[in-house]
């Protein structure tokens, strides 16, 4: 069976309750049973974390292990962190990069993604839905 990791990053554990006009109300939960039932086919995994350094570890560990490819919203850490960045260009498996909001469309520093150069591609502005898309562009 082909297995995808879904990583959040930073307060994306607040989904479903954080700032709803631009996130909307559906909850990751909510988000991961959608997708298991969806792609009935491909084993779904979740990992969240609100730190730098344990989504670089769960990447590095992903990549020793028979993913077929990885869906990440680093949330703020897309703008920010070099590191996370690097960590993605260290493994091998391709890295789908996905945001809720359209991030262009946001204050100017969203504007930047220092991950995009070492992702497949990037998918935002769809809503929770981006993470589907995410999944069927790594399908």
């Amino acid at each position: 069976m082909k297995k995808i990791l879904i990583i959040n990053g930073p307060n994306l554990n607040l989904l479903g309750t954080r700032e709803p006009g631009i996130y909307g109300s559906e909850t990751m939960a909510d988000v991961i049973d959608s997708l298991r039932s969806r792609f009935t086919g491909c084993a779904i995994e979740y990992f969240q974390s609100n730190h730098e350094g344990e989504i670089i570890d769960r990447l590095h560990s992903a990549d020793k292990e028979d993913f077929m490819g990885v869906v990440l919203n680093a949330g703020a850490y897309t703008h920010t962190s070099l590191a996370i960045a690097d960590a993605i260009a260290a493994i091998s498996l391709p890295v789908v990069e996905v945001h809720i909001s359209n991030i262009s469309a946001r204050e100017s520093i969203r504007h930047t993604s220092l991950i995009t150069p070492v992702c497949r591609g990037i998918i935002a502005g769809f809503g929770t839905d981006s993470y589907r898309l995410g999944v069927e562009a790594l399908l």
